[in-house]
């Protein structure tokens, strides 16, 4: 690690005075928790002249139950989301996918909006300052050449948040607050299927808060990942499932990925499931599409042909586990 650069630390009382600073420094950054942001202005990775704290900022420390579903700040801690007991009752993935980010220690630093906003990674990229400089950097970071995929000029730093897919596959909307004004979009707007910009987040946009809509019937969800260690470590592949049976039959399935694509993918082409009995043969045949539309690159020390295994194995694994309840 390299030593922390110099910079100036804001701590705004509201989301309106931490997006007037942003605006004001375009090299400034938001930070929550901190757990991933400090590492990479640490390593070089990330170089700003200002840091804006959003830790004094209340309203986005509140998990609020309504009407139509959660209000969930995006301040709130991993810990706290994963502890709740009501959003564990109707979207137990979501509850799964915060507890299962990296350890104890990281939870309860570590906050919604920065699982969500996670820089996308990749072995040649999370590297010390000389490292990447004697490798003559990469596409993502100083450098002319994707080391992943020299011939090309796309990036493939994967997306390696456990948040975004759980929530992705309970129809998650976020808000987010611009200069400009407040939108509210679908979670899986927010993401670019680039390695390099993967956020379609506006000039000093901040997102606030995420909106979970409450969940109707007896639908199921879950979150499985896997990973090097079993704590600390970002996931190889990870997947989320929700499930909602008909008797025997699917009445509603959707799943979405994390860590086999630079943004967290939602599977297509398995709405020919709904309607139909999951027999062994449905299973692998949907074990076979999740593989073929994960897309995992070198970015990891393990091989990317294992990692579309796996990630075609935990759905299928996920899928038959929620079905049976």
């Amino acid at each position: 690690m390299e030593h922390m650069p110099a910079f100036t630390v804001h701590r705004p009382t509201s989301v309106e005075d931490a997006v007037r600073l942003r605006s004001a420094d375009k090299r400034s950054r938001y930070v929550a928790g901190g757990t991933d942001m400090v590492v990479n202005v640490r390593r070089g990775i990330e170089q700003p002249t200002s840091l804006i704290d959003l830790g004094a900022i209340a309203g986005m420390h509140d998990i609020v139950e309504y009407a139509d579903g959660w209000r969930i700040g995006a301040a709130v801690t991993l810990a706290a989301l994963g502890k709740h007991v009501d959003i564990a009752r109707t979207h137990l993935a979501v509850s799964q996918a915060a507890r299962a980010v990296a350890g104890p220690t990281h939870q309860s630093y570590g906050t919604v909006g920065g699982n969500l906003c996670l820089d996308t990674r990749c072995l040649f990229y999370n590297q010390s300052e000389w490292w990447r400089r004697s490798n003559d950097y990469c596409l993502k970071r100083n450098g002319t050449v994707c080391h992943v995929a020299p011939g090309g000029k796309q990036c493939f730093a994967a997306f390696s948040g456990d948040l975004a897919p759980a929530m992705l596959v309970h129809d998650a909307e976020v808000e987010l607050v611009a200069p400009e004004g407040t939108r509210r979009i679908p979670l899986a707007r927010l993401y670019n299927d680039d390695g390099m910009n993967h956020l379609a987040l506006r000039p000093g946009e901040l997102l606030v808060a995420v909106h979970l809509p409450r969940i109707k019937g007896n639908a199921r969800s879950g979150y499985l990942k896997a990973r090097v260690r079993g704590s600390i470590d970002f996931p190889l592949a990870g997947v989320a499932v929700r499930i909602r049976m008909n008797g025997e039959t699917v009445d509603t399935l959707k799943i979405a990925l994390t860590g086999v694509n630079p943004y967290p993918h939602v599977v297509e082409g398995i709405a020919d499931f709904v309607g139909k009995t999951l027999d062994a043969a449905a299973l692998d045949r949907l074990r076979e599409i999740v593989r073929k539309e994960a897309k995992p690159m070198r970015t990891t020390t393990v091989k990317p042909w294992y990692r579309r295994r796996v990630v075609g194995a935990l759905a299928r694994r996920l899928v038959e586990s929620l079905a049976a309840g």
